[in-house]
């Protein structure tokens, strides 16, 4: 299992767009991968789901991946928080 946090940068935090292309990037992976804020967690592989969080700017957010691409799955994920949100 990999793990990573982040607090959010974006001044809107994980609105519709980065939302979107984010569940895209995620959903050739085998993984599971799921956020958490608080005491939620979510698939990131569901948009509505990632969304209905709520995840503003300065929230810091746990990603956690597992399953056999992991290791891809975790630095695309990552990279991706650190150049949208």
């Amino acid at each position: 299992m990999k793990s990573f946090s982040y607090t959010i940068t974006d001044p809107v935090g994980i609105h519709a767009r980065p939302a979107g292309i984010l569940v895209k990037a995620v959903k050739p992976f085998q993984s599971t991968c799921k956020i958490t804020k608080g005491d939620k967690t979510v698939d990131l592989k569901k948009l509505m789901a990632l969304m209905g969080m709520g995840v503003k700017c300065g929230d810091k957010v746990e990603v956690t991946i597992e399953a056999p691409d992991e290791d891809t799955a975790a630095e695309t994920i990552e990279k991706f928080f650190k150049d949208n949100l």
